[in-house]
């Protein structure tokens, strides 16, 4: 039992330099795939994948190098992957008021809260049309970039951008 104990600790101590070495790949990886936010959550999903690469490895086959690359990189996408999936079905209900608008089931347009409905009228036509896809038709980002004739990434840009004016609107007119 010591020795099976003394062996991992030694696999563990071989891994923490291999770690030191490609630790610099993981970081590259996250550069060049233009990851912007969640970088500990990124550096860890490579961390994870250079141990299971280093777990796989066999020798006869090959160099380490690009076969731990491969991983890192493929780990990176497919957690990039999982997150656009979520994110295009996702329907958003972030901003309170809006939120409480929806759930009051009055015309589109005419909600009860006076300082809404002048935040509301204050954006352009195609912002409300927007906002009454999301909010009201609950429609998913996806939907919405095909009405819209534009990509989800898109969609995701100008949602961000009229939930933002909507909120210096109302604070605006809220005073």
């Amino acid at each position: 039992m010591a020795s099976c104990t003394i062996g991992k600790a030694n696999r563990l101590k071989d891994f923490e330099d291999v770690l030191k070495q490609y630790e610099p790949m993981i970081s590259a990886n996250i550069r060049k795939l233009h990851i912007y936010r969640d970088f500990d959550q990124y550096r860890q999903i490579g961390r994870v994948a250079l141990w299971q690469a280093w777990l796989r490895f066999e020798e006869e086959k090959g160099n380490f190098t690009p076969f731990a690359y491969r991983s890192i990189r493929g780990a990176m996408l497919d957690e990039l992957k999982r997150e656009s999936r979520f994110e295009e079905n996702m329907i958003p209900t972030e901003d309170q008021m809006l939120t409480e608008w929806v759930e009051a089931k009055e015309e589109w347009l005419e909600p009860s809260n006076e300082t809404l409905q002048l935040a509301i009228e204050a954006l352009s036509l195609q912002e409300r049309e927007l906002l009454k896809w999301l909010f009201t038709e609950r429609r998913t980002q996806a939907e919405c970039a095909c009405l819209a004739g534009v990509s989800v990434p898109a969609i995701k840009k100008r949602r961000e951008r009229i939930l933002l004016k909507m909120r210096g609107l109302l604070a605006v007119y809220k005073g």
